[in-house]
């Protein structure tokens, strides 16, 4: 029996009041991830990329269309209901890291943990466990103020992995960190992807990024322009770093 996608979109329409006007953010969309994919999302700046995100991600719901998250019927779930959802499901790493300034490395990642009753020693072991994983095991004591932009989404990554999410969704990881850190960050994903088979969808404008996907889904203007395999993907102008 066919595993059923672990994400999937159904007519997904989003439209925002500004003013007296209808904005329409998304038209439409059909979407199916499966489990274990690597998924990036691109396209130019008001294609509906973060409006996508969002959808996803369970921070805001259609109005018009299905979202089910591992078989989950989210679109009309209470927030309450959604929060609990997406604590367990999925993982967020943000462009802007938001890392909270005056706790540590390991405090930051340990602080998921907190809201799931995990206990102290088990916060640390598994936060400690986490952060060496991702390259940080000697700067977990550090501030956030006391490493570089790379450094803090490497953090900001162990803090999203903690809570062992069925999906990591990551807005513009790469936008707030030079070249040579993005590669990196990109080369980790690429890692957690074909080492423990996560899945991972990433949210991105630049093409460097998108290349280490397995499948690319370009939007324009809240449509799906093309959704395809990366190798040989044709980027249509997208930007490359």
């Amino acid at each position: 029996m066919k595993e059923k996608p672990i994400i999937e979109l159904e007519n997904v329409r989003k439209t925002y009041r500004m003013g007296e006007v209808n904005v329409n953010a998304l038209c439409g969309i059909n979407i199916k991830i499966n489990r274990g994919e690597f998924v990036a999302i691109i396209g130019h700046s008001g294609s509906g990329k973060s409006t996508l995100m969002n959808m996803i991600g369970s921070l805001d719901l259609p109005t018009r269309g299905r979202i089910k998250l591992d078989g989950i019927d989210i679109s009309s779930l209470p927030e309450s209901q959604l929060a609990q959802l997406r604590g367990k499901k999925i993982g967020f790493v943000f462009q802007s890291f938001n890392l909270i300034p005056t706790l540590t490395a390991i405090e930051n990642v340990m602080l998921p943990l907190m809201f799931k009753n995990v206990s102290e020693e088990e916060r640390k072991e598994r936060s400690e466990k986490m952060l060496a994983r991702v390259g940080m095991q000697a700067r977990m004591e550090h501030l956030p103020k006391e490493l570089s932009g790379g450094e803090q989404q490497r953090v900001a990554i162990a803090r999203a992995l903690v809570v062992e999410p069925e999906v990591i969704l990551a807005d513009e990881p790469t936008g707030n960190i030079d070249y040579k850190s993005g590669l990196e960050i990109m080369k980790l994903f690429d890692r957690l992807h074909k080492e423990e088979k996560r899945t991972i969808i990433v949210v991105t404008h630049e093409r460097f990024v998108a290349q280490y996907a397995e499948r690319i889904i370009q939007l324009q203007d809240g449509t799906i322009l093309k959704d395809g395999k990366a190798k040989g993907f044709d980027f249509n102008g997208i930007k490359q770093k």
